[in-house]
């Protein structure tokens, strides 16, 4: 018998709620302190530290009420991994919720631990669309099809704007599975925006295309990659969401809404 729909949601809620916890815990050391900033109007938080080079300021996100909450709770956040893996086995063995194939997961974990989410990149295509059954608490039976492909999308101005970055996404990927190499491009020698490893697994990354048609990769400067652009992807990820990928004790992502 299919498990309750708000039993689903509820169960997903929960880990939603540790896996942002965790992920920002683990974003933030807690030897620093936020400070915002205002920029053409809006509120935006940072958070500051001191390294051995000096002073280091990186992004933390638009001012919401459920940000400020995590800000405030920053301090008491616990660990609470094996919580989380339960509620994940819940989720998939109890509850038939699709999980991503061991490949994917890897790479997913490696993006977000690099920060590819908390600066505003956006899981999009058929792994993303996995997390919406749990979401919605519902089974798609599509959504267990399994693909070896991960696409990553951000705006390019959001790219700039952020002010940090992670490491070269090649050194990222290889830090997963050396033999991720650079795919070429189909119309440009320079532009770099797809990595493949050996076994087929694939990783794009995208960009709204929001200026006259082009085929030229476009540079994401926090994400230190290219990226393809693509007409009306603007559509797709201009309002995402949080989501949790069910793959070791969580991977908190960004998604469409």
């Amino acid at each position: 018998m299919p498990a309750p729909m708000l039993l689903v949601q509820t169960t997903y809620a929960e880990l939603l709620e540790r896996c942002t916890a965790a992920a920002f815990q683990q974003s933030f050391p807690e030897e620093g302190s936020f400070t915002p900033k205002t920029v053409n109007g809006r509120k935006y938080w940072y958070f500051q530290a001191s390294t051995e080079k000096g002073r280091e300021q990186r992004y933390v996100g638009p001012e919401t009420p459920e940000l400020l909450a995590r800000i405030a709770r920053h301090r008491e956040a616990r660990t609470d991994e094996r919580e989380r893996r339960a509620l994940i086995s819940t989720l998939v063995r109890s509850f038939g919720i699709p999980a991503p194939l061991r490949p994917v997961g890897e790479v997913l974990a490696a993006l977000a631990s690099a920060g590819v989410f908390r600066l505003r990149g956006v899981l999009v295509g058929t792994v993303a669309y996995q997390t919406y059954s749990a979401i919605l608490g519902t089974r798609f039976h599509s959504a267990l099809l399994q693909t070896s492909d991960v696409d990553v999308a951000q705006f390019s101005g959001i790219s700039i704007a952020v002010g940090d970055q992670t490491a070269r996404m090649t050194d990222v990927l290889r830090g997963v599975e050396a033999s991720f190499r650079e795919a070429p491009h189909l119309t440009s020698r320079l532009g770099v925006t797809s990595y493949v490893a050996k076994g087929g697994l694939r990783v794009d990354f995208l960009t709204p295309n929001q200026g006259p048609d082009t085929d030229e990769p476009q540079h994401l400067q926090a994400l230190q990659t290219d990226a393809q652009p693509l007409r009306f992807l603007d559509f797709l990820i201009h309002d995402s969401v949080e989501a949790v990928l069910l793959y070791g004790s969580g991977i908190a992502v960004r998604v469409p809404a």
